[in-house]
């Protein structure tokens, strides 16, 4: 009889632990040896805005007719970005990501009362990018990249009114994503801003007001998806 008060503390106690244990949702970590394998293969998919900043402000460029300002803009278009990433492990928080994008762009200048003239083309791409990535809580982590992207113009859409430009560009390439694990692939929507660092003008063959210009470079905010 003396054994019957003890057992029953025991059952109690049990009892009591797994009621606790219930009240705790179980969150299923998805592929959870993910950070010990160094490389990752995936692709991704973008949609891009894009134009040029030129040096060729109001106080700059003057109509040579009236000799007042000419009022110069760069309207952002929308582009599209596809490609395949390659991530490299450096440690638990620094991954470089590379790859190689192919992208296609149509940047426009707009002089007032004259024609808008554009560069319509498509470009090969690969970022060498650093990739700082927070504690993964669960399913999710933040992280942070910067670093440097080479683009080579494979194609141009020719026009009589096509801006004329270099063919090659260094950029400085920056952002911040999200990634998502789930049960078969990682999920990785980002945010890139990236600025054109070598002059893209090219004299045009003929005088016109955008032969005025000196210096025009290349700007671009694009939404990545990444899968892997």
């Amino acid at each position: 009889m003396k054994k019957a008060p003890l057992i029953g503390f025991i059952l109690a106690f049990l009892l009591g632990f797994t009621a606790l244990g219930q009240g705790k949702k179980y969150i299923q970590l998805h592929d959870e040896f993910y950070d010990e394998k160094p490389v990752h293969f995936g692709f991704m998919f973008g949609l891009t805005g894009s134009n040029y900043y030129a040096n060729g402000f109001p106080s700059v460029l003057v109509n040579d007719v009236t000799g007042e300002p000419l009022s110069l803009s760069s309207p952002k278009t929308f582009g599209f970005q596809i490609g395949g990433i390659v991530n490299y492990a450096l440690s638990k928080h620094v991954e470089v990501k590379s790859g190689l994008n192919i992208a296609l762009y149509d940047r426009q200048i707009q002089f007032a009362n004259e024609d808008l003239i554009s560069r319509e083309s498509t470009w090969l791409e690969i970022p060498l990018l650093l990739k700082f990535r927070s504690v993964r809580r669960q399913n999710h982590r933040m992280y942070l990249l910067s670093g440097l992207k080479l683009g080579l113009e494979a194609n141009v859409k020719k026009k009589n009114t096509a801006v004329t430009a270099n063919t090659s560009e260094l950029s400085l390439e920056y952002g911040i994503g999200f990634e998502r694990f789930y049960r078969f692939f990682k999920f990785s929507p980002e945010i890139r801003i990236s600025h054109g660092l070598n002059n893209l003008f090219v004299p045009p063959g003929s005088t016109s007001s955008y032969s005025k210009l000196s210096q025009l470079n290349s700007h671009t905010i694009s939404l990545i998806f990444n899968f892997e």
